[in-house]
């Protein structure tokens, strides 16, 4: 078994390397990507020593699994299919721990790269900060790998989104990509697929980057599919009607607070300061360890990057931004909006957020780089 499992990490290692070379973008960039694979391996490695969380019950629950639970979850979605699809590398292939770990890191990592190619994709103008340039010192983010490094659900969601928003770059080249990632996203989480087709069919409708045909055919096909889903996300809440969602964010909210031992409870606060932690927090004044310190510079820059985007002609260059950009924007804003009420416990929050975090990172670039263009064509 040791045996296998070497081989078997091996195999990854060295796949995580190739990814890039496939890739139609410049030979800088296939290096930067190449050092993000490495980088995002030492937080599956931390994370699989140190961290875990509900990570371990994934693999014992998969470890212990019978073909015929196998065959029974394969077939539900939330933490059933999870221990479904864990069951295949842990117990068919007798996978260690470790080795399922760096599995779903790759699949976190393949999101990485089509978050990254987008970025190279839309964002013309690299800004330089202090001497740095922004990208892809964004993508190095220690909270952007953290939490798609592990077995579970946000690996995976975070595959999802980022093989979505790419698989719109040619809708046509990549629709079987986009189907796969919205079935996918839906087995995983049901309630994130419905924010994500609302999200980019309110985008397509309001777009005017597009014919006012494609428009109202995009919107409507994406809204109709959301409108598919939406009995079924309810169901998977055990909710009857849309007037039990108050109750439920209020019961979520109060079981979020107890759990979590890093909890910092904001179940009181007002609506506009949970929005605010949900985004940006925890700071330093809500530092109780190291792991704190460093998610708190982190949340600063991005609270200081944010500052320079509300500052600078926010709707000028919302409304300039590409689709896919103004799609994973809104959807940062609605997931955000509808999390940060569901959500009371700040260590849980840090998790969840981030599968938004990366709209928020491509909008900043593309933010700085709008605003960089018009400095040099003298718009004001």
């Amino acid at each position: 078994m040791i045996l296998i499992d070497v081989v078997f990490l091996f195999l990854l290692f060295i796949l995580g390397l190739l990814i890039p070379t496939f890739l139609n973008v410049s030979q800088e960039d296939r290096l930067s990507l190449k050092i993000l694979w490495m980088y995002h391996l030492i937080f599956s490695v931390y994370y699989s020593f140190f961290l875990r969380v509900d990570s371990y019950t994934y693999w014992v629950e998969a470890n212990n699994m019978t073909s015929a639970e196998f065959w029974e979850y394969i077939m539900k979605s939330g933490t059933y299919f999870v221990n479904a699809i864990t069951y295949i590398p842990t117990n068919l292939l007798g996978l260690s721990y470790l080795s399922v770990t760096i599995l779903f890191s790759l699949v976190g990592y393949i999101g990485m790269v089509y978050f990254y190619q987008i970025a190279v994709r839309y964002i013309p103008y690299n800004v330089k900060i202090k001497g740095i340039y922004l990208f892809p010192l964004l993508f190095f983010l220690p909270n952007l790998h953290l939490w798609s490094v592990a077995i579970g659900k946000d690996s995976l969601l975070f595959f999802c989104i980022g093989a979505f928003a790419y698989s719109l770059t040619d809708i046509k080249k990549y629709l079987p990509l986009m189907a796969f990632a919205l079935i996918l996203s839906y087995l995983v989480r049901p309630h994130i697929t419905l924010i994500l087709i609302f999200s980019f069919g309110f985008v397509f409708f309001i777009s005017s980057h597009i014919s006012k045909s494609k428009r109202i055919l995009l919107s409507v096909l994406f809204v109709t599919v959301a409108l598919v889903l939406l009995p079924s996300v309810m169901e998977h809440f055990k909710l009857d009607s849309l007037s039990e969602v108050d109750q439920f964010s209020d019961k979520t909210a109060e079981n979020m607070a107890q759990g979590a031992g890093s909890a910092i409870d904001i179940s009181s606060y007002p609506y506009p300061l949970k929005f605010f932690s949900f985004l940006y927090r925890p700071l330093f004044f809500d530092i109780n360890g190291f792991a704190a310190l460093i998610i708190s510079f982190e949340n600063l820059l991005l609270l200081i990057l944010s500052i320079y985007v509300i500052r600078n002609h926010p709707m000028r260059t919302f409304r300039s931004a590409p689709i896919i950009i103004q799609g994973l924007f809104i959807f940062l804003l609605v997931g955000s909006l509808i999390f940060c009420s569901l959500m009371s416990n700040l260590g849980i929050i840090i998790r969840m957020r981030n599968m938004f975090l990366p709209g928020l990172l491509i909008y900043i670039l593309w933010s700085f780089s709008y605003n960089a263009k018009c400095k040099l064509d003298g718009k004001k």
